[in-house]
């Protein structure tokens, strides 16, 4: 079921969402739908390049994980 969302914004940026879902032809909230998962499923995505660079400590964050679980050291939130 579709859920309403409310949101703030000043009206030079009502202007520039508003020109941008004329210009691809949407309206306002299904620009801004389009806009929102665009950003989340593009930043919250690694390249290969950034994967090989994390993949080099994988051993470190499976040791570190290992020693969570084992209870030597407590995550904080």
């Amino acid at each position: 079921m579709p859920k309403t969302i409310t949101l703030r914004v000043e009206d030079n940026i009502y202007n520039i969402f508003k020109r941008a879902a004329e210009g691809d032809r949407r309206s306002i909230s299904n620009f801004m739908e389009y806009a929102a998962l665009n950003y989340v499923f593009n930043s919250n995505v690694i390249d290969d390049d950034e994967l090989k660079e994390v993949m080099v400590f994988e051993k470190d964050i499976k040791r570190g994980l290992e020693d969570v679980k084992k209870g030597r050291y407590k995550i904080i939130e």
